[in-house]
C-alpha cells in the first residue's frame, strides 16, 4: 500500500498529468480523482494515455471525495481552491497548483484576480533558499506558477547575488497552449494558433506579483505569447546589470547540486523540446554585447515543471519521500 493521495480537477490538463505522474510513481496511490463536468467520466474517457488508471471513475468535486487521501492536489481554476481546502481536515496535507495562496500582498492579489484574497500558505519552490525545508515542515503548500517558476529560476540568484538590478527587469516569454487549460476556447482552436503567434494578457499578467515576490524584482515587465504548441514554456528574462560578475557562472554556483535545475554548458541555448514530459528546468546566460544587459533564457515544461512536476516534487517533501522520486529529469524527444 502506498501514501494515499487525491487530485481534484483531474480532468484538466494539470489535472492529468498529476494522475500520469502518480501512476508511476513508486510510493503513491491513487486514492480519489475529481472532476466538475466530467464527473461519473472514467479517466481512460477523459485521459487516454493513462492506462493503468483507465477505469478509475470521476468523481464530483467535493471535500467528502477528497477527505481520506493523505495528501490532496487540488488542480482547480484560480479562486475555487480556499473553498474545498477549508472543509478537508487539518490532518491532510495539501498542495495546490492554483494562485489562490501564493501571495502574501492582500492588494496584489486584488489587482490581478477576482475574489477575496484567501490567505498565503508555504511557497513550493524547494529551489529557492531555505525552501525546501519551509516545504518538508508544511502541511499546505502553494505550487508555483508555470512562468513564474521558469522566470523565478533565472532571475531570484541574480538579484541575491547583487548582479541585477532589481528595479529593470523584462521578460518576454512564450507558452504552449496546454497553460490556458483545457476550456474550449476559440482562440485556442487548432485553426487559429497554428501557424501564428500573438501576445496575450499584455502588461498584466497574473503571474507578475508571484515573479515579484519570490525572485525580489521591484519593477517587472512581462510580455507573455502564445506559441504554436501544446507545451513547454521558452522565456528570456533581461536585467540591467549591477555588477561584473558572469551571470552563467552565478546561477551555475546557484543551483549546483539541484537534480531539475541545469545550467547548460557554454554557447548551448535551451529548447522547449528538451524539457517535454520532464521536471526540469535547462538556463543559459550571457551579456547582449550591445546593451550590455543580462540575458538568461529559461525553458521548462509548464505542465510538469511548471504544475503536475513541481506539485509531486513538493509533496515528495511534505511526505517525507526522496525529493526526485517519481519524477524524470531527461525529456522526450523526438
Amino acid at each position: 500500500m502506498g501514501i494515499r493521495v487525491a487530485v481534484a480537477g483531474a480532468s484538466g490538463y494539470a489535472g492529468g498529468e498529476l494522475l500520469r505522474l502518480i501512476a508511476g510513481h513508486p510510493n503513491l496511490e491513487l486514492a480519489a480523482a475529481t472532476g466538475f463536468a466530467q464527473a461519473g467520466s472514467t479517466i481512460g474517457s477523459v485521459h487516454p494515455h493513462v492506462r493503468s488508471l483507465a477505469g478509475v471513475v470521476l468523481a464530483k468535486t467535493e471535500a467528502a471525495a477528497l477527505a481520506d487521501a493523505d495528501l490532496v492536489f487540488l488542480a482547480l481554476p484560480h479562486g475555487e481552491s480556499a473553498a474545498i481546502a477549508a472543509q478537508l481536515p487539518e490532518s491532510v496535507k495539501i498542495v495546490d497548483l492554483g494562485a489562490d495562496f501564493r501571495l502574501r500582498d492582500a492588494a496584489a492579489w486584488t489587482k490581478y484576480y477576482p475574489g477575496p484574497h484567501a490567505g498565503t500558505w508555504t511557497y513550493g519552490l524547494p529551489e529557492l533558499p531555505g525552501q525546501r525545508e519551509l516545504i518538508a515542515a508544511s502541511s499546505r503548500v502553494a505550487n508555483t506558477g508555470c512562468y513564474a517558476v521558469t522566470t523565478i529560476l533565472a532571475l531570484a540568484p541574480l538579484i541575491a547575488a547583487g548582479l541585477a538590478d532589481p528595479d529593470d527587469v523584462v521578460v518576454v516569454a512564450a507558452s504552449g497552449t496546454s497553460g490556458a487549460g483545457r476550456s474550449a476556447k476559440q482562440h485556442l482552436l487548432a485553426t487559429e494558433v497554428m501557424g501564428s503567434m500573438s501576445t496575450y494578457k499584455t502588461g498584466a499578467h497574473q503571474h507578475v506579483p508571484e515573479i515579484k515576490q519570490a525572485s525580489g524584482a521591484r519593477s517587472l515587465s512581462m510580455t507573455p505569447m502564445l506559441a504554436p504548441m501544446p507545451r513547454g514554456i521558452l522565456a528570456t528574462v533581461t536585467a540591467r546589470p549591477l555588477g561584473g560578475a558572469d551571470p552563467r557562472a552565478v546561477l551555475a554556483a546557484a543551483y549546483e547540486g539541484e537534480p531539475f535545475v541545469h545550467v547548460l554548458p557554454e554557447g548551448q541555448w535551451p529548447l522547449t523540446g528538451a524539457t517535454f514530459g520532464s521536471n526540469s528546468a535547462h538556463l543559459q546566460a550571457t551579456a547582449d554585447v550591445d546593451s550590455g544587459r543580462i540575458v538568461v533564457v529559461s525553458a521548462t515544461d509548464n505542465l510538469v515543471k511548471g504544475a503536475a512536476g513541481q506539485a509531486i516534487q513538493n509533496a515528495n517533501l511534505m511526505l517525507g519521500l526522496p525529493e526526485t522520486a517519481g519524477l524524470a529529469i531527461d525529456g522526450i524527444a523526438p
